[in-house]
């Protein structure tokens, strides 16, 4: 029989307790509110204060970090980490292996490539799509890319 409550043990030493979502298997935090019609795979783990709305998809390793909102048709690809208070719209799809930063906003409808990193706090339109540019290039949400070229100065 499988278990349907886990304990996890944090960086710090405390235990934190999950639930396994009935679609998909992942791991809720009791904490979290997740729609009994969204898809948490069985290796993604939502954390506490977290938001997943109706029928969004949330692929294998991913972490939906505390107090993150998944609106509602969004698709999370795989090992994707969606950073404390960062706001992921309805409909809007994120390239596995990207990094959302803390408070981030992805707006409704918005893409995000592949490998792709929103730093802390920027704002993804749904006009706009994030994608990967050539190495050593500025991505256009690059917000500490001026205090870097005057320290280089």
């Amino acid at each position: 029989m499988e278990r349907i409550n886990e304990e996890v043990e944090t960086e710090t030493g405390t235990i934190e307790k999950y639930r396994r979502h009935a679609n998909g298997r992942g791991l809720v935090s009791g904490g979290a509110r997740v729609d009994p019609s969204a898809f948490i795979s069985g290796t993604a783990y939502v954390e506490s204060g977290a938001k997943v709305g109706a029928e969004a998809w949330i692929g294998p390793g991913s972490w939906i970090d505390h107090n993150a909102l998944v609106g509602a048709r969004a698709f999370i690809g795989q090992n994707v980490h969606v950073g404390v208070d960062a706001v992921i719209g309805a409909a809007a799809r994120l390239g596995s292996h990207s990094r959302i930063g803390d408070g981030a906003r992805v707006q409704s409808g918005a893409v995000v490539d592949r490998d792709i990193r929103i730093p802390q706090g920027g704002i993804v339109t749904a006009a706009a799509r994030a994608q990967a540019r050539p190495t050593g290039t500025r991505h256009p949400l690059d917000t500490e890319a001026p205090t870097r070229l005057r320290r280089a100065a």
